[in-house]
């Protein structure tokens, strides 16, 4: 027959008057037993009411046989009876050694103790039935509730309900064979990665990793925008004024002259002569706050890329920051191309700006101040404040000075026109009431700066502290040094004198 998937325990079986020789023999002894039993129970009674029964011997023991005729019993069954006779002699022997005077209570567990001895005798294979071991308190570490007896998991030492095991990014319950842990907080792989591996800001994809299997990519220093290594090479637009990257999911606005203008710098682009006028006269009432009056009346233009290229080109003297210089301070004749009225802006394009020739003359040591135009508010105004340093140092018969010098002069009286512009009045250089006055009319002419102008202008002077060209950065950094430590006026006169900062 074919195997049956139920388990069965093997039990012993009798069948009419059939037993087998192991039953024979336990029948036999437990009818001994009893004979000895009784035998021994009369005894006691017919002690007076004795507490404790005479000693056995053998002479006390009777044993009645069965009654059958000597014509049934065959040799065999005389055989089987003596030997049950013997074991019954020997079991009285063993009571008689150890106490023939205990209570009918021992002479019971005496007989409890033959008859299991006897039922271990037998053929059965044994049975050793399993431990029990109560359950433990397991507490949830999720709902902090029992968790019973139903299904649970456990992790870092800790029982959860299933559903208790929940990320903790997500909240959804943990159900793959593998997540990810940070300390001892679980996440789905997913989610782990979606908050710690960083995503392009430029294409938004996870940032590959390189050759060496680590995730590599570029971040801004002052933005902190981070991007893939390969957007520096695929002719992703970045930003003229504030340098950041376009993204995929925003436009910048096209310039004339192919530059990118990102749409927090163009809330506040100036974008022709015309608008950048009041800013100008702004800035130079602000060197009248600091007692640097400029006598003579310096024109201002505002100028695509490839007029300031051109009149670059044209002058004979001056350094010039490299790789995009955008405001030049003039000192010999040119015809130069500037920027005139009816700017306006199409979708993500400029269109409609109209240029004009205009012939410059040289009445003084100064011809004109050129500026980008395009460029946002503070911006614009750092470059006329550092342009205009140099028509002052010039009108004032500054000559021949070094570039560390003459530079870094200029950058510091950039940053100082930004710092009145961006940081409380409390705290902003300088504290004259003339040039406190000024900035305070430029502002509210633009009915206040917004957050995003602000940190513009914070990113502007991030610029100018950490430039790390010789003469724009280091010369900066060493002007500020002398007026930090002689002011702005005692540091001019040693310029005047030596050609150098005093130390």
């Amino acid at each position: 027959m074919a195997p049956s998937g139920v388990n069965h325990i093997p039990q012993p079986c009798i069948y009419g008057d059939l037993i087998s020789s192991n039953g024979e023999r336990k029948s036999s002894i437990m009818k001994w037993l009893i004979k000895f039993l009784k035998n021994v129970s009369n005894r006691g009674e017919g002690g007076g009411g004795a507490n404790h029964p005479e000693p056995l011997d053998e002479e006390n023991l009777t044993w009645r046989a069965p009654p059958r005729s000597s014509d049934d019993r065959s040799g065999a069954q005389k055989e089987k009876e003596e030997q049950d006779h013997a074991n019954a002699l020997s079991l009285a022997e063993d009571l008689k050694r150890r106490n023939g005077y205990g209570r009918q209570t021992n002479i019971d567990e005496e007989l409890a103790r033959a008859l299991q001895g006897s039922l271990n005798s037998s053929s059965y294979p044994p049975y050793s039935p399993v431990p029990y071991h109560p359950r433990k308190f397991r507490e949830c570490g999720g709902c902090k509730r029992n968790i019973g007896y139903g299904n649970y998991l456990g992790c870092m030492g800790t029982f959860f309900h299933p559903e208790c095991f929940c990320c903790r990014a997500c909240s959804y319950p943990i159900t793959e064979h593998e997540f990810s842990l940070s300390g001892r907080e679980p996440y789905h792989k997913s989610c782990f990665k979606e908050l710690t591996h960083p995503k392009c800001e430029v294409c938004h994809q996870f940032i590959p990793t390189n050759a060496a299997g680590l995730i590599e990519y570029r971040c801004h220093p002052f933005w902190s925008q981070k991007y893939c290594p390969s957007h520096e090479h695929d002719n992703t637009a970045r930003c003229c004024s504030c340098e950041r990257l376009e993204s995929w999911n925003s436009r910048y606005y096209s310039l004339e002259d192919g530059r990118r203008l990102c749409l927090e710098c163009m809330e506040s682009a100036i974008m022709d002569t015309g608008d950048c006028q009041p800013l100008y006269h702004a800035i130079r009432d602000y060197y009248e706050g600091l007692n640097m009056k400029l006598d003579q009346q310096i024109p201002m233009l505002l100028v695509e890329r490839q007029a300031l290229n051109e009149a670059i080109v044209g002058e004979k003297n001056g350094f010039h920051h490299m790789p995009e210089t955008r405001g030049l301070c003039l000192s010999e004749e040119q015809t130069v191309t500037s920027i005139h009225k009816g700017l306006r802006f199409g979708v993500h394009r400029q269109v409609g700006m109209r240029t004009q020739h205009q012939k410059l003359t040289r009445k003084c040591e100064v011809t004109a101040i050129l500026v980008l135009y395009g460029l946002p508010r503070l911006l614009t105004g750092a470059i006329l404040a550092h342009e205009l340093m140099h028509g002052w140092l010039r009108l004032r018969g500054y000559r021949n000075l070094d570039p560390e010098v003459e530079e870094g002069i200029c950058q510091l009286l950039s940053y100082m026109w930004l710092e009145s512009e961006v940081m409380p009045r409390s705290n902003a250089m300088p504290s004259t009431s003339a040039a406190s006055s000024s900035s305070s009319s430029s502002s509210s002419k633009k009915g206040g700066k917004s957050i995003v102008e602000n940190k513009l202008g914070d990113f502007f002077m991030h610029q100018i502290a950490n430039d790390t060209s010789p003469a724009y950065g280091g010369g900066y950094r060493a002007a500020n040094a002398a007026v930090d430590k002689y002011g702005l006026r005692s540091t001019l006169e040693h310029i005047r004198l030596t050609g150098n900062f005093p130390l």
